[in-house]
């Protein structure tokens, strides 16, 4: 008989061989994985579950206040915007994320968009096999040393990315309310208001998580106080930008253009008029991908899941307020 259940409550990987490798070192594990998409879903399927691993299903407070036995929640990803943590908080569940998860990959890539920008790779691209071999449809292309790169966020991700604009000669700024002045000054960034950064930067790429603060923060206001050579990239989460606001600037020549991995609806309606902007670039938040990233995601996901059902508080631990309800040991 098992001793404990998990449940994966939504997956989008071919194989959980390694959730069950690392979950098979648990004793009296008993693992499901499911495909769930409503609250109704998850609690039908977990309702005698100590453990989820959770992807994009909903784990809002109906859903913790309906698993009795739940003690964890892990989420594949840095965000835990699909998970209620002050509901699991307050019931005493532990709340687990990856937060050192495709750092290279997504600093990695919002360079790549930043680049493709800059040098307009994409439209050269697609002008040349249309048949018109003329550099002048990319006029303006700028130097990249001595522009601006400015951050949405100073977390992890963006400031690898700052250590890799600046090889390029790029000066970096950076809004960040929760980030203390030192942090900024040992990578050589600048904290600025926000307005600021947006007025000062030629390249602006948006790191923050997805929270009710968040959410449309960059919009009509702040598009207004960028340049209007300026590009911004997103690889973090597209409602942080408001998107009808960026189509307003985008098709007024408020700003230059757009990379952008993520959007306000995922796919991406076909109706939407980002899809036909010459000067926007449209990636399927595909950032967070490469081979070694997602093997790792896949372990430590899981890993948080075994610590905990071991009696350890897990490597990852995010809502650390949870200590005041539950006690379990420090792994050493």
């Amino acid at each position: 008989m098992s001793t404990f259940k998990v449940v994966v409550t939504d997956y989008e990987f071919a194989s959980l061989a390694p959730e069950q490798e690392v979950l098979n070192k648990v004793d009296g594990v008993e693992f499901v994985a499911v495909q769930c998409k409503t609250e109704e879903d998850v609690i039908e399927a977990a309702k005698d579950a100590d453990a989820l691993i959770n992807q994009y299903a909903p784990i809002t407070r109906k859903v913790i206040e309906s698993l009795p036995k739940l003690k964890v929640v892990s989420r594949y990803g840095v965000g835990v915007n699909t998970i209620d943590t002050d509901a699991a908080t307050e019931h005493g569940v532990i709340v687990g994320n990856v937060t050192d998860y495709c750092m290279d990959e997504v600093s990695d890539h919002a360079f790549a968009l930043i680049m493709a920008c800059a040098r307009k790779v994409v439209l050269l691209n697609q002008a040349v096999k249309e048949n018109n071999w003329d550099y002048k449809v990319s006029v303006p292309i700028y130097r990249l040393r001595d522009r601006v790169l400015g951050l949405i966020g100073l977390g992890k991700i963006p400031q690898t990315l700052a250590s890799k604009a600046q090889a390029f000669g790029i000066n970096v700024v950076a809004f960040d309310p929760y980030v203390a002045p030192e942090v900024a000054k040992d990578l050589n960034v600048e904290l600025l208001e926000l307005n600021e950064v947006c007025a000062q930067a030629d390249f602006i790429s948006v790191h923050a998580p997805l929270i009710e603060s968040t959410r449309g923060m960059i919009s009509k206001e702040q598009f207004k106080a960028m340049k209007k050579e300026a590009f911004i990239v997103n690889t973090a989460r597209g409602p942080v930008i408001d998107e009808k606001a960026l189509i307003s600037a985008l098709e007024q020549g408020e700003i230059a253009g757009a990379g952008l991995d993520v959007v306000e609806e995922e796919p991406i309606n076909e109706n939407n008029p980002l899809l036909k902007m010459d000067n926007v670039i449209l990636n399927p938040h595909v950032a967070w991908y490469s081979e070694e990233a997602q093997l790792e995601l896949k372990r430590k996901t899981a890993q948080n899941v075994a610590d905990v059902l071991l009696g350890y508080y897990p490597t990852y631990l995010f809502n650390v307020k949870v200590k005041e309800k539950v006690t379990l040991k420090t792994k050493e």
